[in-house]
């Protein structure tokens, strides 16, 4: 699977127990009603901040924010309010889980139902809200490295 090449995302929820955690284990299930699902593993913190939560937010990265993803994805960095110290984030208006500047697109959901499957739980979300920042590059991961997935550009005439 670490060929696939993936888009890389950052997972929040706010709140009392709020948290971030980079994934790429995610995506679109349905357009009516738009919703989305992500996968994480039982153990990580994420599992139950998003649980109990009930909303959460995904941050889809540019190709500029490597350093987030690491950030997010770092297992010792200091956890709650604390590990958003230098982010430049919002709160989202329908759930309260930070937005991240500079991301790409975000999407507010509420947590509509979940799967246990092995170590992980799959969540699905509804979208609640969406948006969409500069028009810039993602970020891709494959075969254990970041790149970049250049947004296409409209044909010169």
């Amino acid at each position: 699977m670490s060929r696939f090449a993936t888009g890389v995302t950052v997972l929040t929820v706010g709140g009392e127990h709020v948290h971030a955690m980079t994934a790429n284990a995610f995506t679109s299930v349905s357009l009516d009603p738009p919703s989305v699902l992500c996968s994480v593993g039982h153990g990580a913190v994420m599992h139950s901040a998003l649980s109990s939560a009930g909303r959460f937010a995904v941050n889809i990265l540019g190709a500029e924010q490597e350093g987030l993803a690491r950030h997010f994805a770092d297992k010792k960095r200091t956890l709650g309010a604390a590990q958003f110290q230098g982010v430049d984030w919002s709160a989202g208006e329908h759930t309260g889980a930070p937005l991240l500047a500079g991301a790409v697109a975000w999407l507010e959901c509420t947590l509509t139902d979940s799967h246990v499957f092995a170590d992980h739980t799959l969540f699905i979300g509804t979208v609640l809200a969406a948006g969409q920042g500069d028009d810039a590059d993602g970020l891709l991961f494959v075969n254990g490295r970041f790149g970049r997935a250049e947004s296409p550009r409209p044909a010169a005439h």
